[in-house]
């Protein structure tokens, strides 16, 4: 449902379509664009809300055309398959499992999520998973919904899926894809949360982008300050779903909204593929440079530094080269810097970095050592982007992203990080 409120619409009016706590989805002045959710604490005693004309509520209960259908009866429930099992995977699959008995009228019962098979223990990773309810590789200790199915084959995990979630490594997706190309519903909504970027021939790419083209479906992204272990354990987090302009990239939003969004998971939605994406992926590389001053021991001040500083350069080689990219989302919404804060200060990357400086080992190695099978990021996303700016002549224009490859992939000494800024 939407909703344009009037400056001082009535308290009963508002309390029908305000769920506690309130969500306010706002337009810019033209209403071409859905910046980030913003959530008001309900107060113990419900007051009288004012709201500005610039604002747009939306009260997200599905009643768009593909929910209310679903929830009449007219039209089938949305089957859910998840592609991908790791630490993230894993943690977003509870999330999907328990929304989807949530709303009951909306989805499929079943959900299932493709896992790479491995042997843990002497088992397959996925009968371990089916028999336990818990991934105890990449998510031990959390239990996972009943309905929540371990699947070894992407093909079979995605069979009739109408909504699907990849939530893989990026090195990954384009062969999962090749895989999926003509098995998935032409009708099927998918969102990425995987963090990269694609570089070939001189041209990048996200993987949102990536996963539409190969299979062409529409495909939203989602990203935010979210630890994964925090998010399983129900610690409160924000994400964003960045979504297209069309119907469709609406339609995408508000399910994947029902999906995931939760009293501690809380949502955001702005129309911004490509901008969501990108903080995705870039901000892992900042969380490198941060790293490295955390291994230097140079303290807090430093890393605010180089905090700022990537924030900058990952907003400009976003809008340099990709249209549509909104500024907002870098200053306003959990995918920009709330994300940036959290990588920085707790995440794989910023961890391997921290290592990297403190004991000379390689990052492949320490990858091995510290990530117990998950990969690092970082790093291979700073080599694609020097290898884009490379070919366009544009390397020096972003002192900090050259900096962590030339340290990575060139034995440039730490120390001289700053210097180099």
């Amino acid at each position: 449902m939407s909703l344009t409120s009037e400056a001082g619409q009535s308290q009963s009016e508002l309390g029908s379509i305000l769920p506690r706590p309130a969500r306010l989805a706002r337009f810019n002045v033209s209403g071409s664009h859905l910046p980030r959710a913003q959530t008001i604490a309900a107060p113990s005693i419900r007051q009288p809300l004012s709201l500005p004309q610039r604002y747009t509520v939306r009260s997200f209960n599905m009643s768009s055309s593909s929910s209310s259908a679903a929830a009449s009866g007219s039209q089938k429930k949305h089957k859910v398959a998840i592609v991908g099992s790791g630490n993230w995977g894993s943690a977003i699959a509870r999330i999907a499992g328990h929304n989807t008995q949530r709303h009951s009228d909306i989805f499929e019962h079943e959900v299932q999520m493709y896992v790479f098979e491995e042997d843990y223990k002497g088992k397959p990773l996925s009968q371990v998973i089916n028999e336990t309810h818990e991934n105890p590789k990449y998510l031990p200790g959390c239990q996972l919904p009943d309905n929540v199915v371990a699947n070894p084959s992407p093909v079979d995990a995605v069979k009739d899926a109408t909504m699907l979630v990849f939530v893989l490594p990026h090195q990954f997706i384009r062969s999962v894809c090749k895989q999926l190309k003509g098995k998935v519903d032409p009708n099927a909504h998918a969102i990425s949360m995987i963090k990269g970027v694609e570089v070939k021939d001189g041209k990048i790419s996200i993987f949102a982008d990536v996963i539409q083209e190969a299979l062409g479906i529409s495909c939203s992204a989602l990203s935010g300050a979210n630890i994964a272990n925090e998010v399983a354990q129900d610690k409160f987090s924000e994400t964003t779903i960045g979504h297209r302009a069309d119907a469709k990239g609406r339609e995408n939003a508000e399910l994947f909204f029902k999906l995931f969004d939760t009293p501690t998971f809380k949502v955001g939605i702005i129309e911004d593929v490509a901008g969501v994406s990108l903080c995705g992926a870039l901000k892992n590389v900042v969380a490198i440079a941060a790293g490295f001053t955390d291994g230097l021991g140079w303290g807090d001040n430093a890393k605010a530094a180089v905090m700022r500083i990537g924030l900058m350069e990952m907003k400009r080689f976003s809008e340099e080269f990709f249209d549509g990219v909104k500024p907002e989302t870098f200053t306003e919404t959990s995918a920009g810097v709330a994300d940036l804060i959290t990588t920085c200060l707790g995440g794989r990357n910023r961890k391997c970095a921290e290592a990297f400086v403190k004991t000379g080992k390689p990052f492949d190695q320490l990858e091995k050592e510290l990530l117990n099978g998950q990969k690092l990021q970082g790093t291979e996303t700073a080599r694609e982007v020097h290898e884009l700016l490379a070919a366009r002549g544009k390397v020096d224009d972003y002192p900090l992203f050259k900096a962590v490859y030339s340290i990575a992939y060139e034995g440039i000494d730490a120390h001289d990080l700053t210097s180099r800024l």
